[in-house]
Order: C-alpha cells, then structure tokens, then sequence
C-alpha cells in the first residue's frame, strides 16, 4: 500500500500486510512462555524445539517472533533454512552459508567436523547455542532430520551443539512418529502446539493491530465483530478478508470500513440466491 493510501487512513503501515512490523503482532500468553523457554533455556543448553499447527494458525509468525527475540543478543549467531526440501548435499550447503563455513559436500565427514567445530568455539566464546530455524519442516526428509540430530549432539548425545526450531504443519507430527524419526522425536524439549482460536481472540488481534498502526476506528466495532465471526478461527483467512476490504474500501474512497462495504465484497449474489430458491421448488 502506498504512501497516498495510508495517509488517507491515517496508517502507519498496512495493518494486514504479511510484511508487518514484528511490535505490531499480539503475543498470546502460550507464544510468550514458549520465547521464554527459548531464549532463557535453549540458546544456552541446545536442543529442539517444536512449533506446530494448521495453515493461518501464526507458526511462520512466531518463527519471526522467535528471530527477532534471539537477534536482541548481539553474540548468539541464528541460521535459517530457507529450502526444507533439499537433500543432504544441499542442506550441507545451507548450512555451510548459514554459519560461515566453507563446505565441500561431497565430504560429507569434513563438512560435519567443521561444523561441529565452529559451533564448539561459538559455544566456548558466548556460553550460547548457535541457532538453527526451519520452517516447513515437514518438508524435510527424513534422513536429512537424521543427520541434522547426529549432527547437533556430542559426547554421546550428552552434549548439544546447537539449538533448532523445527516449525510445520500436522505432517510434521505425523513424520516424527516415524520410526527412524523416534530417536529425533523423543529429543524434543520444548513444543508450543498452535489451533484455530475462538471469535474473541480474533477481535483482541484485530484491535491490537489497528490501534498500533495508528487508526483503532478504521473499522466498525459491527464489521470487527462480522469478519471475526466469519473467520473460521484463523488469523490467515481474518487478514486476507480485512485487505481485501482496505483496498476495495481505498478505491471507492470509503472513509470508514463498514458491514456495508463487506456485504458488498461478500455476499452472495441475490440472483444466485434467487436460482437456489427456485431449483427447491417443487
């Protein structure tokens, strides 16, 4: 959204952006205690942890959430996996860039020693894990899972070498009951499980996050009530609706979005309607 549009609603950012500010997101008490755990537990012991839940639950949110929080501490260095799907070789590569080390994949053995140890010197410098984060893990393979746990543990499993955050879908739950997967699965210390949530929540999100971009009214408290109403209990499908009804509302010069202007965009049309009481007719 530009410039023009959001002085026209008094925006300091488009509210329903996937790009918004991470101050901008309401933090629910579950997502603040499992943070918690994270930065005051795991960045400094190792080990995984599990962030789970259905599409537009908020998994991709929190995994921000997650790296903003960890990039506070100037010393702790965070990974990012940004192609789940790869194979070993390449996920060596991955993680080669993401920790600055130069990898030959085809050795895989020297690849895993070097890791190893500049993970070890970052651990003996800052007293911190280094951080690894992947989201839609359930698009990894399950040997790559495998040697991402062997990978990260030392001293027969005694000693972690690093902290992940493994974020996905139900499928991921379902690839960790897996057989070769158990070893993994059983290692997990910390899970933040993520659902559709009540009509209520919805609103306090949606309030949350007008008020910070600068215009609580934008909306009618009735239209808030519709749309958190209509929503299916996910924050996805509440963000797609309500941009879809700023930008309808910008190119009609509404000042204020109303349940008028939803009817508009979402009501059935009456002709359609029409044909439907028809066909029952006997």
């Amino acid at each position: 959204m530009n410039k023009k549009l959001l002085q026209l609603y008094g925006l300091k950012f488009n509210p329903f952006s996937p790009e918004i500010p991470t101050e901008a997101v309401r933090v629910s008490p579950a997502v603040e205690s499992f943070l918690w755990k994270l930065e005051q537990a795991l960045a400094r012991e190792g080990g995984f942890a599990l962030i789970t839940g259905e599409p537009g639950t908020g998994k991709s949110v929190t995994l921000r959430l997650v790296a903003e929080r960890l990039s506070t501490q100037p010393e702790l260095v965070v990974g990012v996996i940004s192609r789940p799907q790869a194979n070993a070789a390449d996920f060596y590569r991955e993680l080669g860039e993401a920790f600055q080390v130069d990898l030959r994949p085809h050795n895989r053995w020297a690849g895993a020693r070097l890791l190893r140890e500049r993970w070890q010197a970052h651990i003996e410098t800052t007293l911190l894990r280094p951080v690894l984060l992947v989201d839609e893990a359930q698009e990894m393979k399950p040997a790559v899972l495998s040697e991402l746990r062997l990978l990260s543990s030392a001293r027969f499993d005694s000693r972690q070498l690093l902290t992940v955050v493994l974020s996905g879908d139900g499928r991921l739950v379902d690839k960790l009951r897996r057989e070769e997967l158990l070893p993994l699965g059983s290692r997990i210390r910390t899970r933040l499980q993520l659902d559709f949530v009540e009509p209520d929540e919805l609103r306090l999100t949606l309030k949350h996050l007008l008020s910070v971009a600068g215009n609580p009214g934008l909306m009618t408290s009735e239209l808030v009530t519709t749309l958190c109403e209509h929503s299916l209990g996910n924050y996805r499908v509440l963000i797609s609706l309500s941009g879809e009804m700023l930008t309808a509302a910008a190119h009609k010069d509404v000042p204020q979005l109303d349940e008028k202007l939803y009817l508009e965009l979402f009501a059935p049309p009456r002709t359609a309607a029409k044909t439907a009481v028809t066909s029952r007719r006997p």
